[in-house]
């Protein structure tokens, strides 16, 4: 069984979008959060489920789709590290997760 650590910087992430769906629905933010811990809840067992993104084919990243985000980790031994948290339209930049590998 592995052991999931998230990143301060991806938590922060999920908050921000959290709190700008919660500006006009309350409770969908509160569900939506709730789907996000309970699907990266499962990597605890299923640490490679997620797919591999195909902008970071040939690297350690997986990802986990849950709309309207995308959630990016990756795994040491046994453990799962949860470093980027996005909105899914949001144009994907590599600087933006190799930022979050110098913290």
């Amino acid at each position: 069984m592995a052991r999931v650590i998230w990143a301060q910087p991806a938590i922060e992430d999920l908050d921000a979008i959290a709190d700008y769906i919660s500006l006009d629905k309350p409770l969908a933010a509160k569900r939506f959060v709730q789907r996000v811990f309970s699907r990266v809840e499962q990597l605890e067992n299923h640490p490679k489920s997620g797919s591999v993104p195909p902008e970071l084919k040939g690297t350690q990243y997986r990802q986990l789709v849950i709309p309207p985000v995308r959630i990016f980790y990756r795994t040491q031994k046994d453990v799962v590290y949860i470093v980027y948290v996005m909105r899914g339209e949001r144009g994907f930049r590599n600087e933006d997760l190799l930022e979050r590998e110098k913290l």
